[in-house]
C-alpha cells in the first residue's frame, strides 16, 4: 500500500527527506512545549510534577495579572503596525511604479532596513533615540523640542515607529512586485470606455492585487504578533510593563530571573494558538482572493 502511494506519487521521494527534518524540529518540540505547559517545573530544578490545566487556569482567571496586558498590547501593536504598514508600503509602491532618475538608488536604500536584523535594528535606534546624546534629540534641539523616547509614555510608539520604519519596504516590495506583474489588458479597455483613475484604480487595480496585499497582511500579521528582537533591544518590555508583549511576557517568566518554565510554555501554547488562529483566517482570505481572481 505504501509502496503503491509512492509510485503514484514519485515527487514524494524527493522532498521526504526534508519534510522528515522539518516535521521532526517542528513536531518534537511543539509536543515538548504542551507536555511543559501541565508542569509545575522550574528551571534548575531537577523535578516537577503534573498539575493539568492549572497553569492556564492561572492565566485565564487574571492570577497572572501581565498576562491580559500583555495579550492587549500584543494585538494592538499587530493591528497598528500591519495597517500602517500596508498604508505606507502601497503608497510607496505606487510611488515606485513608474520611471523616475535613480530608481535604482531608492530600491538600494529600501533594502537597508529589509537586510538589517531585528536586534541590530533595535540597537541602533536604542542609540539613536538617547534622551541625552541620541541623534534624533540633537536634531529636535533646533526645533524647541526634546523627547525621551523610551519612556512609559513613549516606549510602545517608539517601537512601533522601529518596527514600521524596517518592515514598511518589505511590504512595498512585496505589493510593487504584484503592480509590475499586472496585465494590461483591462487598462486598455478602460482607458477605452473613459474611465477615470480612481474608477480604475477601485475596480481593477485593487481587486487584482487584493492576492498580494493579503500575502503582505499575513506576512507582517504573523510577525507583529510574535516580535522578540526589536522591543528587547530598545526596552527589554520596560519601563515596567509598557513593551511587555507575549513573547517578553515568556521570556521574563521563563528566563529572566524566575525560571517558572511551565509557566511560560502555557503562555508560549496561548501564543501558538493565537498566531494559528489569525494565520488560519488570513489564509482562508488569501486563498478566496485567488480564487476570485482567477
Amino acid at each position: 500500500m505504501i509502496r503503491s502511494y509512492f509510485e503514484k506519487r514519485p515527487h514524494l521521494i524527493y522532498i521526504m527527506p526534508a519534510i522528515i527534518i522539518l516535521g521532526a524540529l517542528t513536531i518534537i518540540p511543539t509536543v515538548f512545549l504542551y507536555g511543559l505547559s501541565v508542569t509545575n517545573y522550574e528551571l534548575g530544578y531537577p523535578t516537577f510534577d503534573f498539575v493539568g490545566l492549572e497553569n492556564y487556569i492561572r492565566l485565564f482567571t487574571g492570577k497572572d495579572a501581565e498576562f491580559w496586558y500583555s495579550v492587549g498590547i500584543s494585538l494592538g501593536f499587530m493591528l497598528l503596525a500591519t495597517v500602517i504598514q500596508l498604508a505606507l508600503g502601497f503608497w510607496l509602491a505606487v510611488l515606485l511604479d513608474r520611471e523616475f532618475k535613480l530608481k535604482f538608488l531608492v530600491f538600494a536604500c529600501m533594502i537597508v532596513p529589509v537586510a538589517m536584523t531585528p536586534s541590530i535594528t533595535g540597537q541602533v535606534w536604542k542609540l539613536m533615540m538617547n534622551a541625552e546624546y541620541g541623534v534624533l534629540n540633537y536634531f529636535l534641539q533646533f526645533f524647541g523640542g526634546k523627547v525621551i523616547w523610551l519612556s512609559g509614555e513613549n516606549a510602545f510608539w517608539s517601537t512601533l515607529f522601529v518596527d514600521i520604519w524596517q518592515n514598511t519596504p518589505f511590504v512595498a516590495l512585496i505589493i510593487y512586485a504584484g503592480m509590475r506583474s499586472l496585465p494590461t489588458d483591462p487598462y486598455e479597455a478602460a482607458a477605452i470606455d473613459g474611465a477615470s483613475k480612481l474608477q480604475t484604480f477601485r475596480n481593477i487595480t485593487l481587486p487584482l492585487l487584493w492576492p498580494m496585499i493579503l500575502l503582505a497582511v499575513i506576512f507582517r500579521a504573523i510577525d507583529s504578533l510574535k516580535m522578540f528582537d526589536i522591543p528587547y533591544s530598545l526596552t527589554q518590555g520596560g519601563p515596567g510593563s509598557s513593551t511587555e508583549f507575549l513573547s517578553l511576557h515568556i521570556y521574563r517568566l521563563g528566563f529572566a530571573g524566575t525560571g517558572w518554565i511551565g509557566r511560560s510554555a502555557a503562555v508560549s501554547v496561548v501564543l501558538l494558538i493565537l498566531t494559528t488562529v489569525i494565520s488560519m483566517i488570513l489564509i482562508r482570505l488569501y486563498r478566496k482572493g485567488v480564487e476570485n481572481k482567477g
